[in-house]
């Protein structure tokens, strides 16, 4: 596509003078980047406006129109994430070591960008002001692709964000936004070897499927959240409740929400006429196998399939469990690899489940709501990660960027 070819080439430029620019003179730039956002939020919330209109005539889920929506609240919670950003340390330039060979020559391994970034995702608008924040602190270009339901509040914030950005100084060319929203346009993205250095899928499974499956760009794949919460037989239930609540209803539509609940066999009597009726008050439909229905009757029967789904919505399966192991065996063999928890007060139980549970981030005694870059100290992330070569977890600077050996020497030949 021509037009690609266009955004890449100029990424490409930019990037070359990105990855030279001085740490203030980004941070200026993200600075006002944060002011033009809150600034221009009546704009933004108009364009956020129309996507809305749109998603409720062709029938978007409440959960997916909740992923889409913005407020004011909202564009001020992008705004300070983007001046958090700003406040942490640059990576690019951190030299990690550096050592002296026999020769005399001196080996160091620096931080460096990766260069051009393109971004895939969906229906969430406040990942074009976050991806683009990370991107640029970190000395990247950064081209975005997102979906068709979010083109108008995309291309509005696009619009503010790069505007400010070059005012500041920032590069033309240092992010971009794909207006072609066809599979087209994705693939050709997933393709432009010539220009881009990695491309990160930030969205539901079957996007970062197709981009794993059909990228010749080499990709960071971010995951889905299938995530567990294990109430071990130890567990403090009022504690347990508390996050049981907080993990799966606090904001249901999002990839570090609670989508299954394990309970231990000891306390499962006690606990769930306690927490289902809870949720269920709250709207989430409960589905579970014979034991849990025996002792909670409205629970929808659970198939199969429901084990390794990510619901994205008020629905929570559940399953009474007889150990520690037989949780840790269930999440490692169902769960996604992005955020479990255990609540106990069991400190061999917690160091267990730490050390066997196969995810980017285990929890003891705290909700999975946490797997966020803001909450980690980040700022924001690009994504959440949950492969485990160079990067795993939520996504922040230090994952954007890689590494360039230096090598210091005074004539020596071999």
């Amino acid at each position: 596509m021509t037009n690609l070819t266009t955004l890449g080439k100029s990424a490409k430029s930019a990037a070359q003078t990105l990855a030279t620019l001085s740490t203030a003179t980004k941070n200026d730039a993200l600075l006002a980047i944060a002011n033009a956002l809150t600034d221009n939020a009546d704009f933004i919330l108009a364009e956020n406006e129309k996507d809305l209109e749109n998603g409720r005539t062709n029938g978007m889920s409440e959960s997916l129109l909740d992923r889409l929506a913005l407020s004011t609240e909202r564009i001020t919670a992008m705004a300070d994430g983007i001046r958090q950003i700003a406040a942490l340390p640059d990576p690019v330039g951190e030299v990690l070591h550096m050592t002296k060979r026999p020769n005399g020559l001196k080996i160091g391994k620096t931080r460096v960008p990766l260069g051009v970034i393109a971004i895939i995702y969906e229906a969430r608008p406040n990942v074009t002001a976050d991806a683009a924040a990370l991107c640029l602190k970190a000395g990247n270009a950064v081209i975005l692709r997102g979906g068709k339901e979010a083109i108008n509040s995309n291309a509005a914030i696009e619009r503010v964000m790069l505007e400010s950005a070059i005012a500041a100084g920032l590069p033309e060319g240092c992010m971009s936004l794909v207006k072609d929203t066809t599979r087209e346009s994705a693939t050709a993205l997933m393709r432009l070897n010539d220009y881009v250095d990695v491309i990160i899928p930030r969205g539901g499974a079957g996007l970062i499927r197709a981009v794993v499956e059909n990228a010749t760009v080499p990709a960071i794949e971010t995951g889905t959240g299938n995530c567990h919460v294990y109430v071990d037989n130890s567990a403090d239930l009022k504690m347990a409740t508390d996050i049981v609540i907080n993990a799966k209803t606090q904001r249901p539509s999002v990839c570090n929400a609670q989508e299954k609940l394990l309970v231990h066999r000891d306390v499962a009597e006690k606990f769930l006429p306690t927490i289902l009726p809870q949720l269920a008050e709250k709207g989430v439909e409960i589905r579970g196998g014979d034991c849990v229905r025996k002792i909670y009757p409205n629970a929808i029967p659970v198939t199969d399939n429901d084990w390794k789904t990510e619901y994205l919505d008020l629905v929570i399966a559940v399953r009474i469990v007889d150990s520690v192991d037989t949780a840790i065996a269930h999440i490692n063999e169902h769960g996604s690899k992005h955020s479990e928890a255990i609540i106990t007060s069991d400190y061999a139980n917690s160091q267990k489940f730490l050390d066997q549970v196969d995810a980017a981030a285990v929890y003891v005694n705290a909700s999975t709501r946490f797997t966020d870059g803001f909450e980690f100290g980040f700022g924001a992330e690009i994504g959440i990660s949950t492969q485990k070569m160079h990067a795993r977890g939520p996504m922040g600077l230090s994952e954007l960027t890689t590494i360039k050996y230096v090598i210091y020497g005074n004539g020596q030949v071999r």
